[in-house]
């Protein structure tokens, strides 16, 4: 994960003292598609791939076992990648001409879109039941390998888990949206997308990230903080066990709590 060194002042009181604290890098990605500008983002360097693909997955581009081919990168000074061309045979990319034509900001999942489109498709099924007390399992694995936020207290984290809740992706990054694409890319890499059933992110859920898991097909999703009003909606249209406030052995179901073992409901 990219830090950097800067120096500053802490203070406490009425003292301070100069101080080197580690900070997360963020950087701008050039994405093209098949040799045309598609979107530029700002992003945490590393797992560039991995978030061409999850970024593409979520925008409806990349379909069911998809056939695709990077091409060149370009490297800055630094090393990191600041241009990734994928190539997606049979994409028709004028159809992709306009659709994101502004900067996308690593806290916003959908900066750049000319239109908010609403994704259709069948709402996800059942099949499975866990205790909510796995959560905070998944949670404390989750938390314990957040390298980046251990160092700097600046990146986002989202993990994969299977219905064993054997973790499968965890991602860091500056944005949220990256981290959850940087996890789901990984998985249509390795092709383990299948297997995923939870979707466990570090911070709050806005209607954008239910989005992004349901066109991953991952039936849970959990953040320790709150979901938007208008991320619940979707959650319950798409068939998405949502919860909120996920900390310790605590936290609250919005939707679809059929699918845990230990919620007992009013009759």
């Amino acid at each position: 994960m990219a830090t950097l060194d800067y120096q500053g002042y802490r203070i406490e009181a009425d003292k301070s003292e100069f101080v080197s604290d580690p900070l997360i890098v963020e950087t701008a990605l050039s994405i093209l598609i098949n040799q045309e500008a598609f979107s530029v983002t700002m992003q945490t360097p590393g797992l560039e791939e991995e978030l061409v693909l999850g970024l593409l997955n979520s925008e409806g581009i990349l379909g069911g076992n998809p056939t695709y081919e990077f091409l060149d990168h370009q490297t800055d000074k630094s090393g990191h990648i600041h241009s990734i061309n994928i190539n997606v045979p049979h994409l028709d990319t004028l159809d992709l001409i306009g659709k994101r034509t502004l900067l996308t900001s690593a806290s916003c999942g959908i900066c750049g879109n000319r239109e908010l489109e609403i994704p259709r498709g069948k709402s996800l099924e059942n099949g499975f039941e866990f205790n909510s007390q796995s959560i905070a399992r998944m949670y404390t694995e989750m938390n314990a390998k957040q390298n980046a936020f251990i160092q700097t207290g600046g990146s986002h984290a989202a993990a994969i888990f299977d219905h064993e809740h054997t973790l499968l992706a965890l991602s860091e990054d500056v944005g949220r949206h990256n981290a959850v694409d940087k996890s789901v890319g990984s998985l249509i890499k390795s092709k383990q997308l299948m297997d995923a059933k939870f979707l466990l992110v570090s911070g709050r859920i806005s209607y954008e990230i239910v989005i992004k898991c349901f066109k991953a097909r991952i039936p849970v999703l959990a953040a320790v903080s709150a979901p938007s009003s208008l991320a619940v909606d979707f959650a319950k249209e798409f068939g998405i066990t949502l919860l909120g406030f996920c900390r310790e052995d605590r936290c609250t179901v919005f939707s679809h709590p059929n699918r845990i073992k230990n919620v007992h409901s009013e009759s």
